[in-house]
Parts: structure tokens; C-alpha cells; sequence
């Protein structure tokens, strides 16, 4: 049986699951979207899993509407205010990656005080991918060994990435349809298994998440070796 320790989701399709509904607006699936995070991080806490990484905000979403990027910038404070509770009474540890300069200052404040918190916790880390892109952080990296006087390895750069203290990424996911990884975790996911769905994200309950699960266990994983 394999052994499971790291989901990583694109959670796509809020915008057009509430069009699908009749919503005019598309931050009622963004709404909805945070429901489903809740549902999930639950279920991956009672599972055992280690970490579960999700893609909030690329770096990419700054290009959407004024209006949109306030909101989810709001969605994501008010997230974690009202996650807290959740992450404290299962066990479950804070995260991000990304460059979280460019955020505003009270939202940092949110997921400084977040994370302080919720420190000293051993169970599931629940890791959200904010103003995060795979190239930005691999960028970055380069910088932070270069400005070291560092040469690297491939052992050693991963030190230098935002997933440095995170185990590599066995499942991902990416709702909604469309098949590509969109600049997320590419270092990480290179031997990642991967599920696409036309489940829209606000409708991947924890059932389906096991059923990938469940298939991800029937899985011969050679790692580019051979059995």
C-alpha cells in the first residue's frame, strides 16, 4: 500500500460552478469554496494525512478584477478568523508558500497570528499556497543560494524552496475540467500522481477526495526505477 503523507489541490471552478447555479457573481462559488476547504481539511485530519496544500491565490490572480482580488483577499482573512476554532480542536497545523509581501498588511497579520498559533500542532498541516507560483519560487530560491555563495544540488536546492520542511507531494489534484498544473509545485510534484476532474470545486465533497484516494492506493509507483 502506498504511503500517503501529501495532497496537493487546484481548487478550480468556483466562478463557474455559481454560474452554473444562477449566481450573478462569482464570489458565491469563491463562498462555497471556502465551505469545501473545511469539509476536506477535516477529513484529511481524520485520515492521518500529513499535509494538504492548496492553491488560494496565484500569482497569476492579480490580473483578475479590482473587485474580485479584494474579495478573495478578504475571503481569506475572514477564512482563517473563523478557521482558527477548526484548527485548534483537531490538531491541525498552519502553513503558506508564496510571497506573502505583496499581501495586505492585515491579512499577513491574519496568517502570522494564524500560524503562531496553531505552531506546536503535530497532526495535519494544512498548507495554503498564497500569491504563490511555481517559477516565482523557484526564482527566489535561486536568488537566496546565489546571494549565499551556495552551489546546489538537487537535495540542497530544495532547501532553499518555500516547501522546504514539507514532504513531496504524492496526489494532486486540480478540479474543474481543465488538464494542466498552472505554475504550482512543479519542483514538487515530479513524481506526483495526478487526477483531473470535471468536479467544479465547490462540489468535491470528502467523498470524492477518498475515491481518488482509493485509486491513488492501486498505484504502482516506481519512482523511475523498475519492479
Amino acid at each position: 500500500m502506498n504511503n500517503l503523507k501529501h495532497i496537493a489541490i487546484i481548487m478550480d471552478g468556483n466562478g463557474r460552478w455559481a454560474k452554473k447555479q444562477g449566481f450573478l457573481k462569482r464570489i458565491v462559488g469563491h463562498e462555497e469554496g471556502a465551505k469545501r476547504v473545511r469539509e476536506l481539511t477535516i477529513h484529511a485530519s481524520n485520515m492521518g494525512l500529513k499535509y494538504l496544500t492548496l492553491y488560494a491565490f496565484s500569482t497569476e490572480n492579480w490580473k483578475r478584477s479590482d473587485a474580485e482580488v479584494s474579495f478573495l483577499m478578504k475571503l481569506m482573512d475572514k477564512y482563517l478568523k473563523n478557521e482558527l476554532k477548526l484548527f485548534l480542536d483537531n490538531n491541525v497545523r498552519f502553513d503558506t508558500i508564496g510571497d506573502l509581501s505583496k499581501l495586505p498588511k492585515n491579512l499577513q497579520e491574519r496568517i502570522s497570528y494564524t500560524k503562531e498559533k496553531t505552531a506546536h500542532f503535530d497532526g495535519l498541516t494544512q498548507v495554503l499556497a498564497v500569491n504563490y507560483g511555481s517559477k516565482d519560487e523557484i526564482i527566489r530560491a535561486v536568488n537566496k543560494a546565489i546571494k549565499e555563495g551556495k552551489e546546489v544540488d538537487e537535495k540542497s536546492f530544495g532547501q532553499f524552496l518555500d516547501t522546504k520542511n514539507i514532504d513531496p507531494v504524492d496526489i494532486l489534484i486540480r478540479t474543474g475540467g481543465d488538464k494542466r498544473v498552472s505554475n504550482y509545485l512543479l519542483w514538487q510534484i515530479a513524481y506526483s500522481e495526478l487526477f483531473f476532474t470535471d468536479t467544479l470545486w465547490p462540489d468535491f465533497t470528502a467523498e470524492k477526495l477518498q475515491s481518488v484516494i482509493d485509486k491513488f492506493q492501486n498505484i504502482d509507483r516506481r519512482f523511475g526505477g523498475v519492479k
